[in-house]
Formats: structure tokens, sequence, C-alpha cells
């Protein structure tokens, strides 16, 4: 009897333990989901996680006028309106002495964040001329770092916001048109963290308050560190972001962003920089400048826990100039512009610094496609990939609009995708399974999946679900279920 019971007891544990173990759904709404990270992968089969690069385009700027120089840095590029603004450091390190000769913010602007101009605007004197773009001198000039400003209780005479270091930490300045600035507080409002580099905040409307990410040291090597604030004034106290199984490596800068086609993820591209590694080619001629960089991809989904590609994200490539230390430093702010190619949807466009120390210093502009940072790959031998559990939301409004799966993709002319839905034991779902699915190949930005000519999914709202995937020399960037928001 006692054996007996024993026994009862333990299959009982075991069931209940397999009870608490089970998978519980991921809750992912109408909110797109790119394939950064792991979060929304279930399995891969002949199926992997790709990382892609952006595609050189022209110059966008050059930082040659005499407020500006061989030392132009830390750009900031926003869209205010149909106004997109540049701000960026203007300074001129001298070789023939051995030093910075001027420090200053500098301002562009331009109606399609392809061509730009440097407007006259009077406001600094500079060699003993206002005629200049200059917005901003003295405290915080180094790393003038400016954000629009998206908090419903945002002041009006602050709609632009801004950091920047000076004597004992980063200082918070604010604007009402993104030209004329002043100090918010006397005192600065980040103490903790090392702070020569760029460092940035800025409203976060997924998780409604401000955040910041900062330059620290941990070993010696320079990191990022966060903190967060209701108001920009008063901040928690800061501490460095973990990245998971990476190696240390110094991390120049961030450029993080909410990305904005799924403001819920954190997307940042940190200047990786090499100082064991010295240029072939430098204008210093006794090469004290030595290092070399280029530009990573991290994503987060907390600001706090973070994701790196080991690999480069930017690359240096075949400039020369671009291989010397401090150079394709990605600009903080991602636009969207049209694209050049007929028949051809907008795509996303970066900016990464060139030919820094010898001058003048420039801005390129890269283009990449929309959601376009990592894909799901398969050859064309085919491949597969299943998601997590998943919920999503039903119909919206009083129109009750069907809820259809939307995929960014891409095929071969040979390539395809299929896509069935899954029950929470694995099991296809009625009229959804891949013998009825559609054999997609093309390449769209928001193609809607059918079951022989059926779309609308809301019959599954709410409840647990996978998607599976099957691909054939094709790449799978996002997806999402659409509800008609």
């Amino acid at each position: 009897m006692r054996v007996r019971a024993y026994l009862l007891c333990l299959c009982f544990l075991m069931l209940l333990s397999g009870i608490l173990s089970a998978e519980e759904p991921a809750h992912i709404g109408s909110r797109r989901e790119l394939f950064i990270d792991d979060w929304m992968i279930g399995s891969l089969d002949g199926a992997r996680q790709e990382l892609h690069h952006p595609v050189p385009q022209e110059i966008a700027i050059t930082y040659d006028a005499p407020a500006e120089g061989n030392i132009s840095y830390y750009v900031r590029i926003l869209k205010d309106g149909d106004l997109y603004r540049m701000y960026y450091r203007g300074a001129h390190h001298d070789w023939s002495k051995g030093k910075v000769t001027h420090q200053v913010v500098c301002y562009a602007e331009s109606d399609d964040a392809i061509h730009w101009r440097k407007p006259e605007l009077g406001l600094f004197e500079f060699n003993g001329s206002k005629k200049n773009n200059i917005v901003w001198t003295g405290t915080g000039a180094h790393n003038f770092s400016p954000f629009l400003d998206t908090n419903p209780q945002c002041k009006t005479d602050e709609k632009f916001k801004a950091l920047g270091s000076g004597k004992g930490g980063l200082y918070a300045f604010a604007s009402a048109d993104g030209i004329h600035w002043r100090l918010l507080k006397e005192k600065p409002v980040i103490t903790k963290g090392a702070f020569d580099s760029q460092n940035l905040a800025f409203w976060d409307e997924h998780r409604q308050e401000y955040v910041d990410f900062h330059r620290g040291f941990t070993n010696k090597v320079r990191a990022i560190m966060t903190c967060t604030s209701d108001d920009f004034v008063n901040w928690t106290p800061p501490k460095f972001i973990d990245i998971k199984n990476s190696p240390p490596q110094h991390l120049y800068t961030n450029a993080t962003i909410a990305y904005p086609r799924a403001p819920h993820l954190f997307l940042a591209f940190p200047k990786r920089f090499v100082p064991s590694r010295k240029a072939a080619w430098h204008p210093d001629p006794k090469n004290n400048h030595p290092g070399v960089s280029d530009g990573v991809l991290m994503t987060s989904r907390d600001g706090m826990h973070w994701n790196r590609w080991d690999e480069a994200f930017l690359r240096p490539g075949q400039n020369r100039e671009r291989w010397w230390q401090r150079n394709n430093h990605i600009a903080w702010g991602i636009t969207t512009t049209p694209s050049p190619l007929p028949g051809h949807v907008p795509e996303l466009s970066l900016y990464a610094i060139e030919n820094y120390y010898v001058g003048p210093c420039r801005l390129r502009r890269f283009t990449l496609r929309q959601d376009g940072f990592v894909s799901i790959n398969a050859p064309f031998t085919g491949g597969e990939m299943t998601t997590r559990l998943i919920t999503f939301d039903g119909p919206q409004g009083k129109e009750k609009t069907p809820v259809e799966l939307e995929l960014n993709l891409a095929t071969s002319a040979a390539g395809s995708v299929k896509c069935e839905l899954l029950d929470e034991k694995g099991q296809p779902l009625p009229g959804y399974s891949l013998k009825e699915s559609e054999e997609f190949y093309g390449d769209e930005l928001d193609h809607v999946m059918t079951w022989k000519g059926e779309s609308d999914l809301s019959q599954f709202a709410g409840k647990p679900i996978r998607v599976r995937f099957v691909l054939k020399d094709a790449d799978l960037y996002s997806l999402r279920f659409r509800n008609g928001e």
C-alpha cells in the first residue's frame, strides 16, 4: 500500500510539474515583431537568423564651414513634422599645434533627409562673424544631443530637450523651437558615469518615461549605462546595461532608439572601438592615435538586458579613411526616405561619419530595407521556423475589420514561403494547414497571407497558437497580426 501511495504521489507530482512548466503564451497584440533576437522564435530547422548590412549611398553633408572642421562629430538627426533637423559638434583638431581649436554646436536641416542645408542663424559669433549655423556654445557643446519630446505633459517651451556634458556630469537643456536653447538647471542632472561620448535621452512612449543611455567604464572598458526619469531632471541611479553572451568590447557611442515601426523594441548602433589595432594609413605621422572602429547592432526589450551581434553591422569598407580610429560613428537617428529605384517602397536611412581627423569630416548616408536588420533566412534547400506560443488581439472598432497575418518577406524567383497555424499541442488548425497555405514568392513589406483565399484570423484571437513557416531561398523580416489599427 505504501509503495502504491508513493507511486500515485510521484505521478501526481510529475503531472503537476508538467502543468507548471507548460509554456505560457506571449501576448503580442497587434504589434509588429522583428526577428532581431530570439524572443519570437520557438525553433529553427535548416533556417537561421541572418544579420543584414546597410548599403552606402551619397555623402549627405560635408563639415567644411569655418565653425566646423576635421573632428565634427556626435551627429543627431530627428524629424520634426515635415522638417528634418541635424545637430552635431563643430570642431577642429590642429595637427601642427596638437590641440582642438574650438567646439560648438552646429545645425543643418533638410526637407527629405537626403539634401541638407546650413542656415545662417546669426546667434553666436565665430571668428568675428555671426553668419554661421551655430545654435549653442559653452557647457554641453562637446556632445550636445537633442530630441523632440513627445511626452503629452511636455511644456510648450520645452518641446525640444537635450543632454550635454559639462563639469560634474550631464546637463539638461530645453528649447521651444530647436534653435534657441537654454539650461534647465545650473547643475548636472546625471552625475554617475563617464560622459566623453554621445550621451542621449528621449521620451519612451511605450514605457511612458524618459530613458537615458550614456557612457561608463567597467574594468577599463568603455560600456553603456542607463537610467530613467519622470521629469527629465530627476533620474534614477544609473546602472550598467547587461549584454549577455558577448565579450567585453569598447562601445564608444550607443545611438539608441525606440524603433518607430515597433516602438516596444530598443535598437542601438554602438561604434565598436578596437584600440589594439593601427590603421595602415593615418594623418598623424607619429601615429599617436591608434585604433580602428566599426558599427555593431544591439537590441533590447526592456533597456537593461541586451543582445549584441558580435559580427559588424557596419564595416569600414574599402575607403581607407574609414580605417582609422573614431570613424564609422553611426549617427543617432534613423529616417525613412524614398527609394531612387522605380517601383520600390521607401527605405530606412542611416548615417555614419568618415574622414575623421583628416578632414573635411563628412557624413555618408546608408540605406536598409524597413525592418531589414535581421531576417529568418533559409537556403534553396529549405528551412523552417516555428514561433513561440503567442496570442493576438481581435478585431478593433465598430466595423470589426478582419485580423490578418501581415509579413515583411522576400524570396528569389525560385524561392517560396508557406505557413500554417498550430494549436498548443503543435497540431495544424483546420483550414490553416501548410497544405492550404498559399505559396508566396515575391518581395513585399506588408504581404497578407491567405489559406485557400481566406485571410481573416479573427476566430483565433486570444487563443494560444504558433505560426510555422516553411521557407526556400527566402527571408522573413517581421510579422504582425493586423486588426485594422
